[in-house]
């Protein structure tokens, strides 16, 4: 009897312990290689949103969030320490990834070993997801482009004459409408050359985010200091180490090129034309050798965006548009969409690039890019045909043009550059080509908007350059961009957004009035909430005449005072409701804008003090383990017989 009940626990046991394994908790590619887990707490945004409310006498509300911060990450590392040691994980230190937590692994891991840290943290019961903290390549180059130092064919700024060029973006008809905003341009990226000549006076401070001193490049790790000093890899580094799946290269100089992109010297006789003539850029360095670590770039987006970052000074010139151009081999993450969702509520519009993994045969969108409430921008050529190399997807919002090599070098674009294969040399101008370059030609569309309406939402922006994008090209010679015909093809609504950038038209629907909306976010069902749109505002000289909401998601309700700029309801059940708001001046021209607010119970709290749930945790992990020694074993009883 005592051995059939033994036998009958260890079955309890073993499948309690394989019921504890979310079914998303795949084995780790083998070709990962993490220095770090990126932890979520189960409890992980209500911890850093309701606790510790900061009093004291800051000198601005930016620095009391900021002090706040650096007190919630303190109590959060001591937190992860003390995980790492209940599940057996090898810590090296804690720290931050965005919004989620960092384990700083005592070595790199891959494939199985790097599979069983991830478990073991899984199984713990205050441990929402785990991912790893890999290296993102930023987007490859398609091969091919000159070294040339042209600069006076930047074709894809002149208007489409649909004969010869489909996809200009008709700079010369926006500029008519204002040619210059001082609107803050984050350039999250490999950092830039100060001292090139056509970036003299366009760019801020900035800050390097780097945190591995092998990737940085530098000498250092996280300083004040944004310059790209190169990012080579030689064939000695190749292969080896943390660059075990890098690839030999030369120094690309990739925040440069985008920084010129976006606002270079404009109107001066040299050089190449910015598309905003008055922006700012703000360099954010998240990138080395090899590429950015997700902790490294998710850190980037937040101190870009103005939020705190742990032991890092506060950002005094937040930015409100963000370029990110990197891209990546797997779906959106928590880590980046719970970073993504604050950047976003803080006001600053995330333009990322589609990808450049067409080529590898992988078409589809990968995170960032299929993130929500990002805005992803395709590639497409001088005739307005998807480019070979674009990723493409129902979540683009729209294409630009990326450059393509069919007409080489004049179908490329050109910007600003160095000469130098590894560290810098002389400052020049270089041509290049894919999505990383597509994506700023939206982020600086969307900062001239932001200089005729600077109350307009990232929300609001991507609505209205989408609405203002031209008609995809069509040719009867190509066929339409599927899975089954995934390079150079016709573009449609579902595949590459809504149509081509145009500018004029996106500055001429930015003078609109812009619907605001207070943020909503997670309310208990049955909760009464107010729907506030007091702080929509119409351009200098008009007035908004009149509000009305409606709803465009959920459960229905009832609406009260839905003509009105405060509304409300009751959320009776459990769900997600979206709210719109559209606004009419007294020009007759509107503006619109929607929140969410979800209506769920809250969840039980984490296991944390010896009850039941430590227990299950206990038994799952002591499960675990004895189904890893029976693995074992078999391995070696397998080996055995072969021999």
């Amino acid at each position: 009897m005592s051995r059939f009940l033994s036998t009958c626990l260890l079955g309890f046991v073993v499948l309690l312990g394989m019921s504890a394994w979310p079914a998303a908790a795949r084995p780790v590619q083998e070709t990962a290689v993490a220095t770090g887990l990126i932890i979520g707490f189960k409890d992980g945004k209500e911890e850093r949103t309701t606790r510790h409310v900061d009093r004291g006498p800051w000198a601005s509300e930016r620095e009391r969030a900021r002090k706040t911060w650096d007190r919630s990450a303190r109590r959060d590392r001591e937190r992860v320490a003390r995980l790492a040691q209940e599940s057996g994980v090898a810590l090296a230190g804690a720290g931050e990834a965005g919004n989620a937590h960092l384990l700083r692994l005592e070595r790199p891991l891959k494939g199985q070993a790097l599979d069983r840290a991830m478990r073991r943290l899984r199984l713990h019961p205050e441990v929402a997801w785990v991912e790893p903290n890999v290296l993102l390549p930023r987007q490859q180059l398609a091969p091919g482009a000159p070294n040339d130092s042209l600069y006076s064919l930047q074709w894809y700024l002149q208007p489409a004459d649909n004969v010869t060029n489909f996809s200009g973006m008709n700079l010369p008809g926006a500029w008519t409408i204002r040619n210059g905003s001082p609107v803050v341009v984050a350039v999250v990226d490999s950092g830039v050359r100060f001292d090139h000549p056509d970036l003299a006076g366009r760019l801020l401070a900035g800050y390097d985010l780097v945190s591995e001193i092998d990737i940085a490049n530098d000498g250092g790790g996280r300083d004040a200091d944004a310059s790209d000093p190169g990012d080579w890899v030689t064939v000695g580094e190749a292969g080896q180490g943390i660059f075990q799946y890098c690839s030999p290269s030369n120094s690309v100089w990739h925040g440069t090129f985008i920084a010129g992109q976006i606002a270079a010297a404009s109107n001066n006789g040299a050089g190449v034309t910015g598309l905003n003539w008055g922006a700012s850029v703000l360099p954010v360095r998240v990138s080395g050798k090899c590429g950015a670590l997700v902790s490294d770039l998710l850190d980037g987006l937040r101190w870009a965006a103005g939020l705190p970052v742990a032991g890092v000074p506060v950002n005094s010139t937040p930015a409100k548009v963000i370029n990110l151009s990197f891209g990546g081999d797997a779906p959106c993450s928590q880590a980046y969409q719970d970073t993504i969702d604050e950047v976003t509520d803080a006001g600053a519009l995330l333009v990322v690039a589609a990808g450049n993994n067409q080529p590898l045969g992988n078409p589809t969108l990968t995170r960032p890019a299929d993130c929500q409430r990002v805005m992803a921008v395709a590639a497409v050529r001088k005739d307005g045909a998807k480019a070979s190399y674009s990723n493409f997807g129902s979540q683009v919002a729209l294409a630009a043009p990326g450059g393509s090599i069919e007409s080489n070098p004049n179908h490329f674009l050109v910007s600003t550059d160095n000469s130098g294969t590894t560290t810098p040399t002389s400052n020049s101008y270089g041509y290049k080509q894919g999505t990383s370059f597509s994506a700023p030609q939206a982020a600086g569309v969307a900062s001239l908007m932001l200089g005729i309406n600077p109350a307009l939402s990232p929300a609001q922006l991507i609505d209205r350059m989408k609405t203002g994008a031209r008609t995809h090209a069509f040719d009867a010679g190509r066929s339409t961009c599927s899975a089954t015909h995934p390079g150079i093809c016709n573009c449609t609504p579902s595949t590459c957004g809504a149509g081509l950038l145009d500018a004029e038209r996106s500055l001429q629907l930015a003078a609109g009035p812009a619907a605001v909306i207070e943020r909503l976010g997670q309310v208990e069902p049955g909760s009464v909430i107010a729907l506030d749109g007091r702080q929509s505002v119409a351009i200098t000289g008009s007035t908004i005449v009149s509000h009305q909401w409606q709803q465009t998601a959920g459960t229905s309700v009832t609406l009260t005072n839905s003509a009105t700029p405060l509304a409300g309801t009751t959320l009776a059940t459990e769900g997600t409701y979206v709210f719109r708001l559209t606004v009419v001046d007294d020009l007759g021209r509107t503006g619109s804008d929607t929140v969410q607010v979800v209506a769920a119970m809250p969840p039980p709290p984490a296991g944390g003090g010896g009850g039941s749930s430590s227990l299950l945790w206990g038994l799952s992990l002591w499960a675990w383990v004895l189904g890893a020694i029976a693995t074992q074993r078999n391995h070696l009883s397998r080996r055995t017989r072969r021999a």
